[in-house]
């Protein structure tokens, strides 16, 4: 079973460090991609970008949320999201995305629909390049 990053992504960047097979890649262009994707095929499942996740957005696919709860001050990064993020990856680097929404406490969001975007991402979308 893969893992899955959810729209809890604000694309810092640190799960793809640890990934021992590589398979985690940031969506390109960000405008249509916000997130960071992992591809099914190259995932072993070993976990070690769930633990590695500032924002706490990564998880194995049959355990995505269908009403995560927010605990208030996470953003959600999805397509059709108008608020504005900026802030800084692992390595310091900038990163400001244009789809966000910050949640508020309580407020309950379906994950579920981020398992579809990583399988388009990997199938109809444009993938990744390992030269990338």
């Amino acid at each position: 079973m893969t893992h899955i990053i959810t729209g809890l992504c604000l694309r810092d960047g640190s799960c793809v460090e640890v990934c021992p097979v590589e398979c985690i890649v940031p969506g390109k262009p960000a405008a249509e991609w916000p997130t960071y994707y992992i591809d099914p095929d190259t995932c072993i499942d070993c976990g070690a970008c769930v633990a590695e996740c500032p924002f706490g957005a990564i998880f194995t696919e049959d355990d995505v949320p269908s009403a995560y709860s927010a605990k208030g001050g996470e953003s959600l990064n999805r397509l059709g999201l108008d608020g504005h993020y900026e802030g800084t990856n692992c390595d310091g680097d900038p990163v400001e995305l244009d789809t966000v929404r910050q949640l508020q406490a309580g407020e309950l969001v379906d994950l579920t629909e981020d398992i579809q975007k990583n399988g388009e991402f990997f199938q109809s979308g444009p993938g990744y390049d390992a030269a990338d």
